[in-house]
């Protein structure tokens, strides 16, 4: 089969590698769409450590299943599926609580850091455990269902924290996840989303895709700016979608006393806190891990649309043009947001 394979940092190809063999428990799965993640960008030139050479990375994905493993019974040749990025064990305390996101043995498709290395989906085939894999409607298109893992991490981030419909939301970052979180709020029914970004075109999209208001920081002060908007109490809720300390600053300084904080970006592994404000002003600060078994409820959303990912996708290429557009990326290329690569 042909794969992209990221031979050393910076250097990708595309190769004859051989099919994955699936184990019994297993699916192989034709892909047909799968999606360049901000992480896979991220660690292309090794700065994350989650994407070792040699590596297939891509973990965003849909296909068509082309055979099972003999203790496979749900699923069969020709079933139209995407599947969950996270590998977790089933056995651990964690998984046996429902908390799949934090398995002790948690792997991710398309990520080699060390403890493991697990092949993705940026090739003609992968192999998945049928326990992650979902069915798709005849309806949904293969580039969109690529995105529902995608919308997995925006929706366990509102559940980690759904607003009431008055509350006022910020937003802060928006990017690809910053908009599929205002619009999985909107379909939750709030009514106040203030989105922030330093990238107008950004705005504009968190916009037209359900922000009631937005802020440029480079315009001025973001907590300030948020205070004029609530009459100078501040925003009941805010989601942080990016992970630097700056914006971490801004999401919490825009709250109101009592507020509650949803860090989701995690680009800088580590971030200044204020421990007074947070103490005194008794703010709620919340992780927000992956997903955790909402993927049925983003297909609904995706096939009702609840969610519309076709004004992300920036374009569709087929898998010899990977090293360019991840060049693109890398080099970010502001014109580019989610791009769809089809095997």
């Amino acid at each position: 089969m042909r794969a992209l394979l990221l031979s050393e940092y910076k250097t990708l190809s595309v190769v004859d590698m051989p099919v994955p063999e699936p184990g019994d428990d297993d699916v192989l799965v034709r892909v047909r769409a799968c999606g360049i993640c901000g992480s896979d960008v991220h660690g292309y030139d090794g700065s994350t450590g989650r994407r070792i050479p040699p590596l297939v990375m891509g973990h965003e994905a849909a296909g068509v299943v082309e055979r099972v493993g003999s203790a496979v019974r749900d699923f069969a040749a020709g079933d139209r599926v995407t599947f969950d990025s996270t590998v977790s064990c089933g056995r651990c305390h964690f998984c046996r609580r429902g908390q799949i996101n934090l398995c002790d043995n948690r792997t991710v498709l398309g990520v080699s850091c060390g403890d493991y290395r697990r092949h993705g989906a940026f090739a003609e085939y992968v192999a998945v455990p049928s326990r992650i894999i979902y069915k798709l409607p005849d309806s949904l298109a293969f580039e969109h269902a690529a995105l529902v893992e995608s919308v997995s991490i925006a929706v366990h981030a509102v559940n980690r924290h759904e607003p009431k419909p008055d509350d006022v939301v910020t937003v802060v970052g928006a990017g690809m996840i910053g908009v599929l979180i205002l619009q999985v709020l909107q379909s939750r029914g709030c009514r106040n989303i203030v989105a922030v970004d330093v990238d107008s075109r950004k705005l504009a999209l968190a916009q037209r895709l359900g922000a009631t208001s937005t802020v440029n920081p480079q315009k001025g002060d973001v907590p300030a700016a948020v205070q004029r908007l609530t009459g100078g109490r501040g925003a009941d809720v805010s989601f942080e979608v990016v992970g630097h300390g700056d914006t971490v600053l801004s999401a919490i300084r825009s709250l109101r006393k009592g507020g509650t904080v949803v860090l989701v970006g995690n680009l800088s592994p580590r971030v200044e806190l204020p421990l007074q404000e947070v103490v005194s002003r008794e703010l709620s600060v919340l992780g927000s891990c992956a997903s955790n078994g909402e993927i049925p409820e983003c297909i609904d959303l995706l096939t009702r649309g609840g969610v519309d990912v076709d004004p992300i996708i920036s374009l569709k290429a087929p898998l010899e043009e990977g090293p360019e557009l991840f060049a693109r990326l890398y080099g970010g290329d502001k014109t580019l947001m989610k791009v769809i690569i089809q095997p």
